[in-house]
């Protein structure tokens, strides 16, 4: 099927008489005739037995994720943050170093650069634009994986997934890619060497602002075994798991090793999983993704040519406008659209940025982005606040930076109220 027909129908199929839409099972539990049966589960897990683990409507939504962006298997976590953090604690643990580009979410820097630190895993923090020779410069015989973002937020930087992929994978190691702004729409990170995707569903996926998400995606392409017979690393996914009673992941789950343990061991553990209701509502999103996906980027490309001709704006970043930095990889890596997000750069710095979204009456300006309503986001005040300048030049973000993510309004709308805000500088 096309992707506009997966978001439809993919992950849950109904049988004669059974609901249409996807049923919400509103049950932490489930019911089993015999203790051998319960036992079982808990020497392999392959039934729905606690809803800390699974939930038949969570399930159907993971499946048509997972069929969205070509992998084996996902697994939804309760927020975009609990996808990443599980993503890398799913390969590293204490002593253990991964690689990330500097140009992601503000969010994901603090995780990575503080928090992970503290539980003993390093960051180590290379350049998006680097050569594939600084990058590979940066491995340590520790480092277990490489993390990148589709469409950085928000410096709109574009991935370059084939140089990373292939400096991943010249070190035995998976890559990692935050698919948030493309959505599978955009961009399927699978087809260019990508091994592990994940999203904040909260954003595009989820597209109302009505539910907080994420979701881990395997593609069942990294060969764990291989890597371990050649670096002794990834010991985990091969041997015997002492927590789940000598469960041997790649040995009985294949291809779908990686999710499988996600689930088994860092579900089982954190519990950062999502309600039922909250699956159902993002079902309902990913239902019309295929549709919106289309307008946001339609309303942003006119939006940034508006920037563009105006003389108080100092930088537009849009990587789907010619001229753009990204505008080249863009389209190569995707030719659809850029998403509906736009990043611009005020004359005036922070005080001046301020002054035009304090004007804006159309556009909200709330700590979300992706929306289908237009919203801005001043990030140096917000969600990169705890940065440093040093960090925040990295990042690629200034004081006079705005994030104006466009909604599915009327364009003409739209352009109206950037006026008033530009008046107002």
């Amino acid at each position: 099927m096309k992707i506009e027909t997966k978001c439809l129908h993919s992950g849950y199929s109904p049988k004669n008489g059974e609901p249409r839409v996807v049923p919400i099972v509103q049950s932490t539990t489930y019911r089993f005739d015999s203790c051998d049966h319960v036992a079982a589960l808990f020497d392999k897990p392959t039934e729905f037995m606690y809803s800390r683990f699974a939930n038949p409507t969570c399930d159907a939504v993971e499946k048509k994720i997972a069929d969205m962006e070509g992998g084996v298997g996902c697994m939804l976590t309760s927020s975009g943050q609990a996808a990443t953090l599980c993503s890398i604690l799913n390969l590293c643990s204490a002593g253990d170093s991964f690689i990330a580009s500097s140009s992601i979410y503000g969010g994901t820097i603090n995780l990575f650069g503080f928090t992970l630190k503290k539980l003993g895993i390093e960051c180590i923090w290379v350049d998006v634009n680097a050569s594939y020779d600084e990058i590979v410069k940066a491995f340590k015989p520790n480092t277990k994986c490489v993390f990148g973002e589709t469409i950085a937020n928000p410096a709109l930087t574009v991935f370059d997934f084939e140089k990373w992929a292939k400096a991943a994978h010249a070190n035995n190691v998976p890559l990692i890619v935050d698919n948030t702004f493309a959505t599978p729409v955009l961009c399927r990170p699978f087809e260019w060497g990508a091994d592990i995707v994940i999203h904040s569903t909260t954003k595009y996926m989820d597209g109302h602002a009505v539910q907080g998400g994420g979701a881990i995606v395997d593609s069942g392409n990294f060969d764990w075994e291989d890597a371990y017979k050649k670096t002794r690393k990834f010991a985990d996914m091969v041997e015997p798991d002492e927590s789940y009673h000598g469960l041997c992941y790649v040995k009985d789950f294949g291809k779908a090793a990686y999710i499988v343990k996600a689930r088994t061991q860092l579900m089982r553990d954190f519990g950062c999983y999502p309600a039922a209701q909250s699956a159902f509502y993002l079902n309902m999103g990913l239902e019309t993704l295929a549709v919106r996906m289309p307008r946001y980027c339609q309303n942003a490309r006119t939006v940034a040519e508006y920037f563009k001709k105006s003389d108080k704006i100092a930088s537009v970043s849009y990587p789907g406008l010619p001229g753009d930095r990204y505008y080249d990889l863009a389209q190569k890596y995707l030719p659809d659209g850029t998403s509906g997000v736009i990043s611009i750069s005020i004359k005036g710095g922070r005080s001046a940025a301020v002054r035009f979204m304090d004007a804006l009456q159309l556009a909200s300006d709330e700590v979300h982005v992706a929306d289908i309503r237009t919203c801005v986001l001043h990030p140096a005040s917000a969600t990169h606040r705890q940065l440093t300048d040093e960090q925040l030049v990295k990042a690629g973000i200034d004081g006079g930076m705005v994030r104006f993510s466009c909604g599915l309004e009327n364009v003409d709308d739209i352009i109206a109220d950037i006026d008033r805000g530009l008046a107002a500088i």
